[in-house]
């Protein structure tokens, strides 16, 4: 059953990618969103259903919308539809992974040591690094879309890159930051860690800044997203985040 709290999240996720958006397709139960300029970014040209539709009809709908594309992604938001849908996209040969709603209820962390506001200039050469570690056999432009993506996620709202350096100035953790003050709700994602620099406390100092901003910013519904099959989500659980619902993506290529 969704509560207040999941659905003021799941309207945030929802008007977040229409906003960040290059081009929107209305759909039956939902839209697509689409961005040539990125491609490759699986992120950028998919489907979010965040009604209640026909899961018959899905795997026919996805084809027409992102038959330009060599991969289908359908992120439906509500778990109950995601349930119902399952078994047709199943049959379509879709796969399913499922992400856990997580909101920050513990206290705000106290002032610390403060990750910084940066560009994505700044954040190139870690992501990259990241991205061709993940994916060693793509190609050059694929790993650039990865990037660069990040460019259009201001057309969202409120975006604020967090990075924490080391001593010697190198970026050695980061995240993404949004914020919306007159709805009260704010979002961390893709909190990230350059390999040489895990447990040395940078994803903590990166987390810290961002829930204090957002607290300071006036947004007591404080949240991200997390692999329900993962070890990460134990890491927030320890600092104060208990997950309030699921949702899920179903993908195939």
């Amino acid at each position: 059953m969704s509560t207040p709290v999941l659905q003021q999240v799941d309207a945030f996720l929802s008007g977040f990618a229409r906003r960040q958006a290059e081009r929107i397709v209305e759909l039956p139960g939902g839209f697509a969103v689409l961005d040539e300029t990125f491609g490759h970014s699986r992120m950028n040209n998919q489907i979010y259903i965040d009604a209640p539709v026909a899961p018959e009809a899905l795997p026919a709908v996805a084809d027409e919308v992102l038959g330009h594309l060599p991969h289908r992604l359908i992120t439906v938001l509500d778990d109950a539809i995601a349930e119902a849908c399952a078994e047709e996209l199943a049959r379509a040969g879709y796969s399913r992974s499922a992400y856990l709603v997580m909101v920050h209820e513990g206290p705000v962390p106290p002032d610390g040591r403060a990750a910084e506001r940066v560009d994505l200039d700044a954040l190139r050469t870690p992501l990259t690094r990241l991205w061709r570690a993940a994916l060693p056999d793509v190609e050059d432009e694929v790993v650039r879309h990865l990037v660069d993506r990040r460019a259009a996620r201001r057309r969202g709202g409120i975006v604020h890159f967090l990075a924490a350096r080391t001593p010697e100035g190198e970026i050695a953790s980061w995240a993404d930051f949004y914020l919306d003050p007159e709805r009260g709700i704010a979002q961390i994602e893709d909190l990230c860690t350059a390999p040489d620099q895990l447990r040395k406390g940078y994803a903590d100092v990166v987390l810290g800044t961002a829930l204090r901003l957002a607290a300071d910013g006036g947004c007591g519904t404080r949240f991200l997203t997390a692999d329900a099959a993962d070890w990460p989500r134990r890491w927030y659980e320890r600092r104060g985040f208990s997950a309030v619902g699921r949702f899920s993506c179903f993908e195939r290529d």
